[in-house]
């Protein structure tokens, strides 16, 4: 696996941008200069994220999404240096 995590990721197992061994590394995201922890899908090159919209749910028990547009930048959390196991 390459040193930078992937352009496009999403944590449901359904979706085609889904790679399970980025995530079992650890991805963090920084959105807008914040790092998030509740990021379900980003893509860094168009800039944006889907982040969950509250406790709502669709009939299938997901977590309802929205997508927001911004700046984008992501790492692996075992090479960053203050990252725990």
């Amino acid at each position: 696996m390459s040193d930078s995590p992937p352009d496009h990721l999403a944590v449901n197992p359904r979706s085609p941008f889904h790679d399970g061994a980025a995530l079992a590394r650890g991805v963090g995201v920084i959105f807008k200069g914040t790092e998030r922890h509740n990021v379900e899908e980003y893509c860094v090159s168009e800039g944006w994220v889907r982040l969950p919209a509250g406790k709502a749910l669709d009939r299938r028990g997901n977590a309802m999404t929205m997508k927001f547009m911004g700046e984008v930048s992501v790492f692996f959390l075992d090479t960053r240096g203050d990252a725990t196991p």
